[in-house]
């Protein structure tokens, strides 16, 4: 069990609703649940439902967010673009705005790295340097570098507003961080673990530091955090090794925690359906899943946990929706029932295409693993989200599997769009658009019969 540390302490603060109107402020969108209203195309391909394309200098791991007309992605130039490496010294951390009506560029950002930094060599190219999805409040742009820090842009024309630092730990294997920070309450809460061994909250107007947490056992640790709301009372959970815990998002202290068995690190976020979290564990095969109420105090295994089960979600993030649990694992969608835990259905991806790139031979020569690798949950990170009624994944290799839900669940269509880079962001959904990014391009898709 995790040492559990003493907090510094602030002001209260209320809840904060996390997109505004349609907006996909954060990863995985509203409250990072990975579930929007809208309906979105069930098919495309290169021309078809491609309402714009828009090349990326460097490549990336981060997911999109929209926010109102401008779209934001992050990417990194300089070093190891592609197959080559070159020198760390000009590694840059580069943020991108976007116009959602045209893909035309709005404003961009370039900032030099904090050296020293991860080589690119080992299992840290299956992470890379822009893996962190920023978050908005609507009126600034929050990006997490890692070591290269926090800084906070204006969203309009892209001027910096500040930076802060917020470590400077290397990941002690050599994987590299991917953590993303949310906003609450006037706070940008950054979840520095690899950095170091912390989960801080910076005001959003100043960079200065709020609160702070600081912990051993934070590293190995790759989860983003949520908001979660029982009994009038609002919680910051998050998935950390071995556990689950509920903090006060206003000063940061510990509320309740609950033991995860068998979890040796984080790498799935936790998701909530009101006051009940889901948190997910897998490794080599093995893994675990809870269920357990908010809102509690102290150890809550024996009074708020409502299920415990051996489901398996090693890097994506399961989506709730319907009164279900939908989670994708080695190209498999399991279906479990949210107040039981029991495994309802599984279903096989079917069509799906390898990685047969250049870049994807590349990285599985320099890696212990690479694309299709069981170490890390089949080589997929990308996380699944609802539309409407229908569910959408998209693997690594390109492939976006969309399926009806339900009692019947049943693939309905997979679409691919010829980019031959490496898609391991999350999608992100706003006013019936679906964003796409691959370390290559970044596809508004929409129902639309104008071709590229």
């Amino acid at each position: 069990m995790l040492f559990r540390p003493l907090f510094l302490i602030v002001a209260g603060c209320c809840l904060v609703m996390d997109a505004v109107g349609a907006d996909w402020v954060r990863f995985r969108g509203p409250n990072g649940s990975g579930v929007s209203p809208d309906s979105v195309p069930i098919t495309w391909d290169e021309s078809e439902n491609v309402k714009w394309k828009k090349d990326l200098p460097g490549p990336g791991f981060s997911s999109p967010i929209i926010i109102g007309e401008h779209v934001i992605v992050t990417y990194w130039t300089g070093y190891a673009n592609d197959t080559g490496q070159g020198s760390l010294e000009d590694l840059k951390r580069n943020v991108l705005c976007l116009s959602r009506d045209s893909g035309n560029v709005l404003w961009s950002q370039t900032q030099d790295a904090v050296l020293p930094e991860d080589t690119y060599t080992g299992m840290f190219v299956q992470n890379g340097y822009a893996s962190h999805t920023p978050v908005s409040d609507g009126e600034r742009v929050y990006v997490f570098y890692g070591k290269s820090g926090v800084l906070a842009y204006d969203l309009e024309n892209g001027r910096k507003l500040w930076e802060k630092s917020v470590g400077l730990n290397l990941e002690r294997r050599g994987w590299g961080s991917a953590s993303s920070p949310i906003f609450h309450d006037g706070m940008v809460i950054v979840p520095a673990f690899i950095e170091d061994e912390a989960l801080l909250a910076l005001d959003g107007e100043t960079g200065d530091v709020v609160w702070k947490q600081e912990v051993p056992g934070y590293t190995s640790n790759w989860s983003t955090p949520i908001l979660v709301e029982a009994n009038d009372v609002t919680d910051l959970v998050l998935a950390v090794p071995g556990e689950v815990w509920g903090l006060n998002p206003a000063n940061g202290k510990l509320r309740w925690y609950c033991e995860i068995p068998g979890s040796e690190d984080a790498r799935a976020s936790v998701t909530a359906h009101h006051d009940i979290v889901i948190a997910m564990s897998g490794r080599r095969g093995a893994g675990m899943s809870i269920a357990v109420r908010a809102g509690g105090k102290g150890d809550v295994q024996n009074t708020h946990k409502v299920w415990q089960g051996n489901n398996v979600s090693s890097v994506s993030t399961p989506v709730i929706y319907d009164g279900r649990i939908y989670l994708v694992h080695r190209d498999v969608v399991t279906m479990i029932d949210l107040d039981t835990g029991r495994r309802l259905k599984q279903l096989r991806l079917t069509g799906s295409e390898a990685v047969g790139t250049a870049r994807g031979r590349n990285r599985r020569r320099q890696t212990r693993g690479g694309p299709g690798d069981t170490r890390l949950g089949g080589g997929d990170y990308s996380s699944p989200v609802v539309a409407g009624n229908k569910l959408y994944y998209v693997s690594r290799g390109g492939d976006a599997f969309v399926l009806e839900p339900g009692d019947d669940m049943k693939q309905i269509a997979r679409n691919r769009l010829g980019d031959e880079g490496e898609y391991n962001s999350t999608p992100a959904i706003s006013n019936g658009e679906l964003f796409i990014r691959s370390t290559n391009a970044i596809y508004c898709l929409a129902e639309t019969t104008t071709s590229l």
